[in-house]
């Protein structure tokens, strides 16, 4: 990647001098790791531009500032990207609990010059959970927030487990160093952020969980305010342990007990996870999907996650859609994507979203059409898809045949789905990862122990077992089963040298596809930098409505898309993109970072 003149994010001059600091920088030998917390900033809420990135040896992208820091000094004192990585979630578990933490679970991928690599961490079904889990009395399926709120929503947390295996391979720096950033912190104090304390002021659910209530919000109900230093020592002593002790700290003992306890024990809404599933907890490594893009010429791998998450087949088979169709001779209009091109995206989107809702489940349960994931992929199969695609909105999108061959599955009806946080690492030795990591929904279950939330994972199960036709669900509930993800952390190299190119991904429920197709293609496609391809307006439908970011299209592209048959929806569309690509600047290899502007991430590295 090259700096075009025309997108310059930086000055020569800028540059220049910024590179020259960067090798000044000196390096450390990770013999001995002291964490300094840094002055805390308070980071805007809402939309913020921010300028990007550029750093020469190493960088890492994280939704918190404080996050971002603990990489950094991490990588600083010579750990690899995953010992960077094990820091960023355990400081994000303490100052952006409402995404992501130690009670959920998250995808890495990791590079390591030579291998890619799929570490899944995802949370599991109860053993004693069944696929009427998430149906009320009535044998209906619950409104989302009374399956959510309470103990019924909890499943197995892997993040920890998972950590604890990609350190084992890939880390350098000792185990219990990584936690002394988030232990610190925990005990010192964190300044609450401006996002924080907005989620807080909007969420109705937490204030019923005592134990919340009394950490996040004052006597008077309301949250604690922008600045105000929090400490949370209970969750300093369960780091403390699991830094000495390993996972079983965590998924066995007092801190189990305590999880177990909460869960069973709600009052309302209780659920069935038991002590027998968290010590029984196992993170498996998978194959990376990984698929061929063709843009400007050059050809490119994009790898991503497999089933259980659906993200990467999404993102896969959006773009490869496309490039059956005109999207490729469509440029920027005015630093914007224009109405032809969005109609075309819509349309491949709302094509991949049908398979998606038809295929795509935990791959311990569910065969692969054609007995492969690739084959939802595969170019005929995408092109044939694209033949769907006219100058007006189809009127229904519905579900292919790869392979030729039928399913007996029913479609998964559409649900709601939030929450999580991404991290992008590319480390001095050129290893590389791109962690998504969730609860699910902002704060999760709403159940609090020992200093962390517990996620609700488990509706990211469909809520009805079957169709109305009485056909099983693939993403249905069943016992030791993971839930269907849209997380899409995405590793892309270069096909005919195999080089490491960049890392990306984004949180947002469903729409992460939607987010993480948008910054590849805008690298690739369009030639922009990270930061201009994750500033870049947001787009997408996962079904009927044409979804676009409230107030960043003009009225013309509303209206002509309306003129092909689109409803349009403008919404906000709360993304938390991170992306981290090489690139080149006066002939030197530098990396381009870039982080979301519709949160509080940052980018940090020599």
């Amino acid at each position: 990647m090259r700096i075009h003149p025309s997108r310059r994010l930086l000055g020569a001059t800028a540059i220049a001098l910024l590179l020259a600091a960067c090798s000044s920088q000196p390096r450390n030998d990770g013999s001995r790791f002291a964490y300094q917390p840094p002055e805390q900033p308070e980071g805007a809420t809402g939309y913020q531009d921010k300028p990007g990135w550029v750093t020469q040896r190493f960088a890492v992208a994280a939704a918190n500032p404080l996050a971002t820091d603990a990489g950094y000094q991490i990588l600083k004192a010579g750990g690899s990207a995953v010992d960077a990585a094990v820091a960023v979630q355990m400081v994000l578990t303490l100052v952006e609990p409402q995404s992501s933490g130690i009670g959920g679970g998250a995808f890495l991928l990791h590079h390591d010059g030579l291998r890619t690599e799929a570490y899944d961490g995802r949370e599991t079904a109860p053993a004693a959970a069944d696929e009427k889990l998430l149906l009320g009395p009535d044998n209906k399926p619950l409104a989302f927030h009374d399956a959510v709120v309470g103990g019924r929503s909890v499943g197995t947390p892997g993040t920890v487990r998972m950590l604890d295996l990609v350190h084992r391979e890939h880390g350098k720096l000792p185990w219990a160093a990584l936690f002394e950033p988030a232990i610190v912190l925990a005990e010192q104090g964190f300044k609450v952020s401006p996002r924080l304390h907005a989620m807080l002021a909007a969420e109705p659910h937490l204030k019923k969980d005592p134990v919340a209530r009394a950490y996040f919000y004052q006597a008077d109900g309301t949250p604690h305010p922008v600045g105000h230093v929090l400490k949370n020592p209970e969750l300093a002593v369960v780091l403390r342990d699991i830094a000495r002790r390993g996972p079983d700290a965590l998924y066995q003992g007092e801190v189990a007990q305590a999880i177990v306890a909460k869960v069973t024990g709600h009052p309302t809404n209780p659920g069935k996870l038991a002590l027998t599933d968290l010590a029984g907890y196992q993170p498996k490594k998978r194959s990376a999907l990984c698929h061929d893009f063709s843009a400007q010429g050059r050809a490119l791998s994009f790898c991503g996650f497999p089933p259980p998450s659906s993200g990467a087949i999404a993102v896969g088979q959006i773009l490869g859609i496309l490039a059956h169709t005109p999207a490729a001779t469509l440029p920027l209009t005015d630093g914007l994507p224009g109405a032809e091109w969005l109609h075309l995206y819509t349309e491949a989107a709302r094509l991949a979203f049908a398979d998606r809702a038809q295929y795509v489940a935990d791959p311990d349960f569910v065969t692969a059409p054609a007995g492969n994931w690739l084959s939802l992929l595969d170019p005929a199969y995408l092109k044939e898809r694209a033949a769907l695609i006219g100058t007006q909105r189809m009127p229904a999108a519905q579900p292919g045949m790869p392979g030729m061959v039928r399913t007996a599955f029913g479609p998964m009806a559409e649900q709601p789905e939030f929450g999580t946080s991404h991290i992008s690492i590319i480390d001095a030795q050129g290893n590389a990862l791109a962690m998504t990591t969730t609860i699910e929904d902002a704060f999760g279950a709403r159940q609090m122990v020992k200093g962390f939330l517990l996620n609700n994972e488990l509706t990211d199960f469909s809520f009805a077992p079957a169709d109305a036709q009485g056909r099983p669900i693939a993403n249905r509930v069943q016992p030791g089963k993971r839930p269907r993800s849209s997380m899409a952390p995405t590793l892309v190299f270069d096909k005919a040298s195999g080089q490491l190119l960049a890392s990306a991904g984004s949180p947002g429920g469903a729409l992460i596809i939607h987010y993480t197709a948008k910054t590849l293609y805008g690298l690739y496609q369009w030639g922009l930098l990270p930061q201009q391809a994750i500033s870049l307006p947001n787009f997408g439908a996962t079904g009927a409505p044409t979804l676009l970011e409230e107030k960043r299209f003009p009225p013309a592209t509303i209206e002509a898309l309306k003129s092909r048959g689109h409803e349009v929806r403008e919404t906000a569309m709360t993304s938390g993109l991170q992306a981290i690509a090489r690139g080149q600047v006066h002939g030197q290899p530098v990396l381009f970072g870039g982080a979301d502007p519709r949160r509080e991430g940052v980018v940090a590295g020599d």
